[in-house]
């Protein structure tokens, strides 16, 4: 047995790419005939997140503060 932490890491560029893309698609739901404002809000909070961990991840591993 082995635990998480000795297993290979994943493609960091994929995880990256995938990332950007949910959030291309959270936004395209924008596009949509919903009526409350809610699902906007809630849309466009998870997309900014998602890119705010991309660009937070990539920051820290050119400062060196992440491997």
């Amino acid at each position: 047995m082995t635990s998480p932490d000795q297993h290979k890491p994943g493609h960091r560029k994929a995880g990256r790419i995938g990332a950007v893309l949910s959030a291309l698609a959270l936004l395209a739901m924008l596009c949509g005939n919903h009526e409350g404002k809610v699902e906007d809000i809630w849309l466009v909070g998870l997309a900014v997140l998602l890119l705010a961990v991309v660009i937070g991840d990539a920051v820290l591993r050119r400062n060196g503060l992440r491997s």
